[in-house]
């Protein structure tokens, strides 16, 4: 098992990222709130990592941070919540943001992210009460640097977005000049309020 990876990034394309380490260049997948915080393309990364071994591929998942990556593998345990919609999941909502929805059962702001229905809503809830701990009101805070319109909408295609609620999203984000990163936050800001 991978546990964790600290190299140079030598790519960004949300949500995926290529980190060399040890002369080894290694294709991760992060969620949206990790990705945010990532340095820019050539500088070092240190991130927690989780491999999982499909019968296809093996995948391995970047996080920032351990609460991140524990709420990975707990979702992960969740019947019908595979990676890809754990991935979503942290990328719509922060870890606390997830707890509060929750301890509070809102299945409501579980079902605005991608590829979460009523009932995957209601099953997380349920299986997820005992694994959470306590409730904790920490807020998190996002960074931003990376560039252009084309690679958000990606990324929120590649999170289960289809095409016109990505450019809705997009839409939403607001006048001027954001980076790319700054976009995907903004619509997924813009996604959790509607």
């Amino acid at each position: 098992m991978i546990g964790s990876i600290r190299g140079q990034i030598l790519a960004k394309t949300p949500p995926q990222l290529t980190v060399e380490a040890g002369g080894l260049g290694y294709e991760l997948e992060a969620p949206m709130s990790t990705y945010f915080h990532l340095p820019a393309v050539g500088q070092e990364v240190r991130l927690l990592t989780h491999l999982v071994v499909r019968e296809d591929a093996h995948v391995l998942y970047g996080f920032g941070t351990e609460e991140e990556r524990r709420l990975f593998r707990n979702l992960i345990k969740v019947s019908g919540v595979g990676p890809k919609i754990a991935l979503a999941l942290l990328s719509g909502v922060s870890v606390e943001a997830f707890a509060a929805c929750v301890y509070n059962e809102d299945v409501t702001a579980l079902t605005r992210v991608p590829g979460i229905g009523r009932k995957t809503a209601e099953r997380l809830i349920v299986e997820m009460r005992d694994r959470l701990g306590t409730p904790d009101a920490r807020g998190s805070g996002a960074q931003a640097g990376g560039s252009a319109q084309a690679d958000a909408l990606g990324a929120l295609l590649a999170l289960g977005y289809r095409p016109a609620e990505a450019s809705m999203l997009l839409k939403s984000a607001g006048p001027g000049e954001h980076s790319t990163e700054e976009l995907i936050r903004r619509a997924l800001q813009g996604a959790v309020r509607e």
